[in-house]
């Protein structure tokens, strides 16, 4: 599980993950929940948590949804043995939003569109009942006017925000698209949409440094299918 907070990345995962995926990280600091204190005003780069527990995580969440930004740190990597104790505990400490959205491809290019200043992936929340591959193609057609065809998930992220006085985490599951019909594709402006355009590999690489974290990490799940072909027979 990879939740964005003020689009700053916290890794939930095993021991093991950390061991195969984070052997050779330098990590800035490193905490045992089980002998230090949480200091939040000491965290920096990157903060490795171990042996975490669903009381740490609620700590910690709680912790940092008071102080959103004054955050000094680049990630944070929670260890845990319980994952999935410590999943439910962190979602329990937000109203919990459900979303869907999708990387769109037309042949070697990708489908951008430019929000609000930065460059972002359609996407929505899904309506009543809605399923979440229903939600994506209906999104990206309702944001960008191209209708697309499901071809795999890539990944699911997390993100918080606040609205209304209310703590929000917003799950989106991400699918990788296939454009059908780009014939009608405009913006929709109304949702802070001002452009929208194909990019092909080069240029996707240069738009995600005006990007978001949540955003690159769903760019870079495209590009590893991409890379361990599981599509397109690449």
């Amino acid at each position: 599980m990879i939740i964005f907070i003020d689009d700053k990345p916290i890794r939930v995962l095993s021991q093991q993950k950390l061991k195969l995926d984070y052997a050779t990280t330098d990590f800035d600091l490193i905490i045992d929940a089980g002998l230090d204190l949480l200091n939040f005003s000491e965290f920096r780069g990157h903060v490795l948590i171990l042996n975490a527990d669903s009381l740490t995580a609620t700590k910690i969440f709680d912790g940092l949804k008071l102080q959103p930004k004054n955050l000094n740190f680049n990630a944070i990597y929670l260890v845990t043995e319980s994952e999935i104790e410590v999943e439910i505990s962190i979602k329990n400490c937000f109203t919990v939003i459900k979303a869907a959205g999708g990387v769109v491809v037309k042949g070697d290019k990708v489908l951008l569109m430019n929000r609000l200043m930065k460059w972002d992936l359609p996407k929505g929340k899904l309506d009543s009942g809605e399923k979440s591959q229903i939600a994506a193609i209906r999104e990206v057609e309702e944001e960008t006017g191209v209708k697309a065809r499901l071809v795999i998930k890539l990944t699911t992220t997390w993100h918080t925000y606040t609205q209304n006085n209310q703590n929000i985490i917003k799950r989106t599951k991400w699918y990788l698209m296939d454009c059908l019909d780009d014939s009608k594709m405009k913006p929709q402006t109304e949702e802070g949409i001002t452009e929208i355009k194909w990019v092909d590999k080069f240029e996707l690489a240069q738009a995600m440094s005006d990007s978001y974290s949540s955003i690159r990490y769903v760019v870079n799940a495209y590009k590893r299918a991409i890379k361990n072909s599981l599509i397109y027979g690449n």
